[in-house]
């Protein structure tokens, strides 16, 4: 694994532009992303080069994680571990339902610290709702089929999705199937592009913002804003929120309706999940230690929101000492890990930290990865997504 630092493309912005990814800098139409920092969020400046059998090993090891946390997940049940993280008492009866009903799922994405020298290990598992998908599948592609002609990438998540659309066009009760969203720009992106997929797959879609989502009281239907059923919703939306917003109205019409991601994908995207993993596979080769009620005996660890995104209030402890990223989380409890071997490069001025993000499809496997950069070792909003070959 080595970073390269190479020249960018002639008009790249227009280049990635053209392919959908028109949040690509701060100055372009990336929503909610602050417009001051300087560095751009799509950087072909540099790349990341991995051999073919450090490519391997990071398809395996997501292969392997997946199946750790579809053991995990009956664990948790089979323990009635589910009040201890944080999911509330009303869903749960749902989320054992949906469980052994086994409704689809589309995809998720692990996040890994590695470096080359050992085993890829697990930071956590965005399993409801990851971002980063057009990067991953189409942008850096095409920027490895211009840049880097001659190589090869890890990536087939285009023809995977496709594939897993296929798989469900049978089993949709609805048409459309509803995409919802957040109103800002990286979410419309990811949502976009997914919407193409299973439209590639013959499916078809509709998207609408979440606000725009309704409940008729009457009938106990979902509408949308032409007040037509909602039978089959994609929702880019935490599931955490969604019982936040609409409760009731979900738990008691759960089964008439088809959600994509599942409500038991509840049981992955929190971050109790790594502590019951080490729980489960203590020592496993792919796992940092994690503890729920203290730091244990770990001298050097972070401390994780079971709920946090993109870095909120997460707390690095050290041998040198603490530091701790802002936000709004932390009511819910916390997640002790172990401070994970993260690559590290120097670029000259200041240390590089990349963390890889590894997709799994559902039913198709190991899909391919994407690199994450900062500045600093807590992978933010502000990370910059960075391609790869090998």
């Amino acid at each position: 694994m080595q970073r390269e630092q190479i020249r960018p493309r002639e008009n790249w912005q227009q280049r990635v532009e053209r392919l959908g990814l028109i949040y690509h800098s701060p100055n372009s139409a990336r929503g909610a992303g602050p417009a001051a920092h300087a560095a751009p969020y799509w950087d072909e400046s540099v790349c990341y080069r991995f051999t073919s059998q450090e490519v391997d090993t990071l398809e395996a090891a997501t292969e392997e994680l997946q199946r750790l946390c579809l053991e995990a997940g009956q664990y948790i049940l089979d323990r009635d571990r589910m009040t201890q993280m944080g999911i509330p008492v009303l869903a749960q009866g749902v989320i054992r339902q949906a469980w052994n009903d086994e409704p689809p799922s589309i995809y998720g994405r692990f996040d890994l610290a590695f470096n080359g020298q050992g085993p890829p290990k697990l930071l956590e598992y965005n399993a409801n709702t990851p971002t980063a998908l057009l990067e991953s599948a189409v942008i850096q592609w095409d920027w490895r089929s211009e840049a880097k002609p001659a190589t090869d990438q890890f990536n087939s998540i285009h023809e995977k999705l496709i594939a897993k659309w296929t798989d469900l066009k049978g089993y949709l009760r609805g048409s459309p199937l509803y995409f919802i969203h957040m109103p800002d720009m990286e979410d419309l992106m990811t949502v976009t592009y997914l919407r193409d997929t299973a439209q590639q797959a013959g499916i078809k879609t509709n998207g609408m913002h979440v606000r725009d989502l309704g409940w008729n009281g009457t009938d106990h239907t979902f509408r949308d804003m032409n007040d037509k059923p909602v039978g089959s919703l994609f929702a880019l939306y935490p599931w955490e929120w969604l019982l936040k917003d609409f409760a009731q109205p979900i738990l008691s019409t759960y089964s008439q309706m088809d959600w994509i991601e599942p409500i038991w994908k509840m049981l992955w995207s929190n971050k109790a999940l790594l502590a019951i993993l080490w729980e489960m596979f203590p020592n496993h080769p792919n796992l940092l230690e994690a503890h729920l009620d203290s730091p244990h005996q770990m001298t050097e660890y972070v401390r994780k929101p079971l709920l946090s995104r993109e870095g909120a209030n997460i707390l690095i402890h050290t041998k040198d000492g603490e530091g701790e990223t802002p936000g709004t989380y932390g009511n819910e409890g916390y997640v002790y890990q172990a401070l994970a071997p993260i690559a590290e490069f120097h670029d000259g001025t200041k240390n590089k930290y990349a963390v890889i993000g590894s997709w799994y499809i559902t039913d198709q496997g190991a899909a391919g990865i994407c690199v994450r950069e900062s500045d600093t070792r807590v992978t933010n909003n502000l990370s910059r997504f960075v391609p790869h070959y090998f």
